[in-house]
């Protein structure tokens, strides 16, 4: 039998399982994962600064990420009888701030803890496992529970995910009924915003997701409809149910989705959203502290071929969030990344990406912010999607009424504009 070499990292305490997989009888380890990382600075001096107006829950991505983020994951079936089988799913992640060579986790470099360091950190994302046609009456449907990504639905080009209830959890999907593919699932993500500090102990409340969709819907020639409702509600324990301070909130979530294939070369996503109460502040999660209220959510956005060696990515979101305390906002966006394909391996990107918030308090001001990126990509393919990639950049971008750095002070609070440029790698795999 071939042995594969374990990496030290993966020997640490809390990387175990990592481990005993890659360790394991078979030899098929699927190895997967993300990571972005470079180097940049700003015009004038100081490290990259990062452009996102403050309330918006985004921004857009292209020469605008100021981190180091690894996303590794290992996979393995373990078992296998006919159509059944056991498929064992994990990954850690690491973010870091990008400043230093040694960048930890709560650690000083001689391995001892430093509370006050927040150089880095580690993150326990995916450790769960699938069992898939285990149920002889829902042939081809799986049965799995523990924590992963769940079902997520983003837009790449500025990172945002607008329905995600991913966590700890359990459930059975793809149950096929003919006609759509069927999924439900339990969720739980605890407070980690909110805690409650009057009479109580001051622990974070547990909240529950229940998570309904129908999937993969024929609705017209190379489209399809995706249907969800997500039914949040905060788990009191007793002692909480017992203090007035703690809130029992509860929220919905109804989730309208429409994918056109075969749209100018690529692809079409239409999401429209309607949320109330605890499960307005996330993108489905419930989440206890929020005022009682309504959103309306419409996310568009696709990838189209303009022309042979041109691709682009577009998005438009409208949020609108009002709360009974007038805590609430509205949220503009638009953005649009075209990119031009000199060769098979190198390409020119350009983003341009647009944020607009209105508060629904009347004695706070509207603010925007316009973001402008040229970069010079080398890709692993042609495609849009094709990486790794690597890519130098420079990008601008100037607001009204306030921003958010996301990495540096080297901009003046003053100041309503600023430039940065930098080299980038980015990877998915």
């Amino acid at each position: 039998m071939k042995h594969i070499q374990q990496p030290t990292f993966l020997l640490k305490p809390g990387y175990l399982l990592a481990a005993l997989l890659v360790s394991g009888p078979a030899a098929a380890v699927d190895f997967h994962g993300y990571m972005r990382s470079g180097v940049g600075a700003t015009a004038g001096g100081g490290d990259q600064a990062c452009f996102q107006v403050a309330g918006a829950p985004a921004k857009y991505r292209l020469g605008n990420e100021c981190e180091t983020y690894a996303e590794i994951g290992l996979g393995q079936q373990v078992w296998e009888e006919g159509e059944k089988s056991f498929y064992v799913d994990t990954m850690i992640a690491y973010k870091s701030t990008q400043e230093n060579d040694w960048e930890g986790s709560d650690t000083n470099a001689d391995g001892n803890y430093n509370p006050y360091d927040e150089a880095g950190d580690v993150a326990l994302r995916q450790f769960h496992v699938i069992g898939k046609n285990l149920i002889d009456a829902l042939p081809g449907a799986d049965i799995w529970a523990g924590k992963r990504y769940y079902k997520r639905h983003d837009v790449h080009i500025n990172d945002y995910y607008y329905w995600d209830v991913s966590g700890p959890g359990a459930g059975i999907e793809d149950i096929d009924l003919g006609f759509a593919k069927a999924s439900v699932a339990w969720m739980r993500n605890t407070d980690g915003d909110w805690v409650y500090q009057g009479s109580g102990t001051g622990t974070n409340i547990a909240n529950d997701t229940l998570d309904f969709r129908l999937a993969e819907i024929d609705v017209n020639p190379g489209g399809k409809l995706e249907i969800g409702y997500d039914y949040g509600k905060a788990n009191l324990a007793d002692f909480q149910e017992r203090d007035d301070g703690y809130e029992d909130q509860k929220g919905h979530l109804v989730t309208l989705e429409h994918t056109q294939g075969n749209w100018f070369g690529g692809y079409n996503k239409l999401a429209v959203q309607y949320g109330t109460d605890g499960i307005i502040g996330s993108s489905g999660r419930n989440s206890t502290g929020n005022s009682d209220g309504d959103m309306l959510r419409v996310v568009n956005q696709g990838v189209v071929g303009l022309s042979e060696n041109i691709e682009m990515m577009y998005v438009q979101i409208y949020e609108d969030k009002d709360f009974d305390n007038e805590s609430g906002q509205t949220w503009a966006s638009f953005g649009v990344r075209p990119v031009y394909k000199w060769n098979d391996v190198m390409s020119t990107a350009f983003e341009f990406g647009y944020d607009y918030i209105e508060p629904q308090a009347d004695d706070q001001d509207s603010r925007d912010l316009k973001k402008f990126t040229i970069a010079q990509q080398w890709s692993a393919g042609r495609s849009f999607w094709a990486r790794p990639q690597i890519r130098v950049f420079a990008t601008y971008a100037m607001w009204d009424g306030g921003r958010y750095q996301a990495a540096s002070q080297s901009i003046d609070a003053g100041d309503d504009d600023g430039l940065t440029f930098g080299v980038q790698a980015e990877a998915w795999w």
